[in-house]
């Protein structure tokens, strides 16, 4: 059928079909080492299964999932995990060690971004078919908590080597298995994956084989809508079972209606602008104090009040609210406040009394229920009240990541959601691989206070060093945190069991099943 939107829906009303409306415009990739954007998760979390999990809402504690049980062996230096057994892959080949150590051999040798997350493995050795153990370079360092996320799924080892992956040295320019897995699935997850049409519909089907009971739907499918308005329509419409981009106003209109659910929870992700250290992007942003000034001349607090109808909170730096110490009060504390005169106090100092212009690059696509156009059109006209104008670049959104990742930009507005609930991986990446996309060169002290963290012993220690390193980034102003969202999604009453994960949309497709 056809709504009256002009979209296609074929699987309209079919209790054994779940129909997800959502903007799938950065999704790039559903081979698990290049897969790195925000809306893949959710797939890739369907198809695929970690060694260890979490539950949402408790980001604390890590369960089994391939893995059956795990400790730590050699003087702490390697985790060693017993694998469950009996398990299979999508081909039906059984799931074993050498599967564990090929996916993350793969992963570190891909050399992709994923890769960087992966940074503390060593090496990993089969102990015997079912027990594997990774040994880690520095065991002070985190590698637990980082396993749970979409980066470290296991595959199907003897599927990917039939299509031309290898997991070798040279697997970054001899490996020729992902265009494969774009659209096949090499998993062990309760849905497969059948189709990806890019900017149109991924269709995922049940795993009758899975290893826990199957799961409630023959087939998921989700549509590619990028507008809030049409993801509104078509879920009156009953044409799909949840809408997961509709913005605070359409929401708010929602709320207290008997045929939908809105479920809610804070998460890990969050909304940022960058600003490049570099003068040759641009002459202006390469001067600190003209970055602060940008960061005082933002009404950060209007901006949730506004755009988000209130829901958001705000962290003081690279970290959410919720991990490593980060929290409202400290945002307060350390973090930007919105305050014109220090702006333009701030401009003077820099030498530019009368403000300056950037690029400020954005993709033409939906985050948080609301856009990255209505975000920067807020943006642009906080800073023109100081003098600062900001020349709005929409692009496609994989040009804006493209771009942004390959430090190409002056200034993005982009998002963050995290691969783990482990604060390390927020931090060693804003030193990084970010650093290097806004031309900074972290100072090795800086760097010091994320290795301090990561290898504290108590989480007291740990918080201290995180809070100094938030200090060292909030003056230095690369990153300018907008806000951190407190989802909300609107769903049909005929689903339930629908349980949002502090990572935004990685919703665990297994939960949903039909209200009756």
């Amino acid at each position: 059928m056809v709504n009256a939107s002009g979209i296609r829906f074929a699987y309209a009303e079919s209790k054994d079909v779940l129909v997800i409306g959502l903007d799938m415009s950065d999704m790039n990739s559903f081979d698990p080492g290049h897969q790195f954007a925000y809306s893949s998760p959710i797939v890739m979390m369907g198809a695929y299964e970690p060694l260890v999990t979490m539950e949402p809402g408790d980001y604390e504690t890590v369960r089994p999932s391939l893995a059956k049980s795990w400790e730590r062996v050699d003087d702490g230096q390697a985790w060693q995990f017993n694998l469950r057994e009996g398990i299979q892959f999508h081909t039906g080949n059984s799931l074993s060690a050498e599967d564990v150590k090929f996916t993350f051999d793969r992963l570190i040798n891909l050399k992709d971004n994923p890769a960087e997350l992966a940074g503390n493995i060593d090496r990993v050795d089969v102990i015997d078919p079912l027990t594997v153990k990774i040994v880690m370079k520095d065991k002070d360092q985190p590698l637990l908590n980082l396993l749970v996320g979409p980066t470290f799924v296991i595959a199907d080892s003897k599927a990917i080597k039939e299509q031309g992956g290898t997991s070798t040295a040279d697997a970054d320019t001899t490996d020729q298995a992902t265009s494969w897995l774009d659209s096949h699935s090499a998993g062990t997850g309760p849905y497969i994956i059948r189709q990806w049409e890019r900017n149109s519909q991924v269709v995922l089907d049940r795993n009758d084989n899975y290893w826990r009971a199957p799961a409630s739907f023959k087939r998921v499918v989700l549509k590619h809508i990028p507008e809030s308005a049409t993801q509104l329509l078509t879920l009156e419409n009953t044409d799909i079972d949840a809408a997961l981009n509709l913005t605070p106003p359409q929401l708010n209109d929602l709320e207290g209606n008997e045929n939908y659910n809105l479920i809610k929870g804070t998460s890990l992700d969050y909304v940022y602008m960058t600003l490049t250290s570099s003068s040759e992007l641009n002459k202006a942003l390469a001067n600190k104090k003209a970055r602060q000034a940008i960061a005082a001349a933002i009404n950060y607090d209007a901006m949730i009040d506004g755009l988000m109808a209130g829901y958001a909170t705000r962290p003081p730096s690279f970290i959410p609210n919720g991990v490593g110490g980060a929290t409202s009060e400290l945002t307060n504390e350390i973090g930007y406040q919105y305050d014109p005169d220090k702006a333009k106090k701030l401009l003077a100092e820099a030498g530019m009394p009368d403000g300056f212009s950037f690029d400020l690059y954005y993709g033409d696509a939906s985050v948080a229920g609301t856009t990255y156009s209505l975000i920067a059109q807020t943006v642009k006209s906080d800073l023109s009240k100081v003098g600062i104008t900001a020349n709005l670049r929409p692009v496609d959104q994989s040009t804006a990541r493209d771009k942004y990742r390959a430090g190409e930009l002056p200034s993005v507005l982009t998002f963050w959601n995290p691969d783990g609930p482990e604060p390390w991986t927020w931090a060693s990446a804003s030193v990084q691989r970010v650093s290097k996309r806004v031309r900074w060169d972290c100072p090795p002290e800086v760097t010091e206070l994320v290795t301090k963290a990561g290898s504290a012993k108590t989480t007291e220690e740990a918080n201290k060093w995180y809070r100094k390193y938030m200090e060292a980034l909030v003056d230095n102003a690369n990153y300018l945190i907008l806000f951190q969202p407190i989802y909300r999604v609107a769903t049909r009453t005929n689903i339930k069991g629908w349980r949002l994960t502090a990572a935004g949309w990685q919703v665990n497709l297994y939960d949903i099943q039909p209200s009756s």
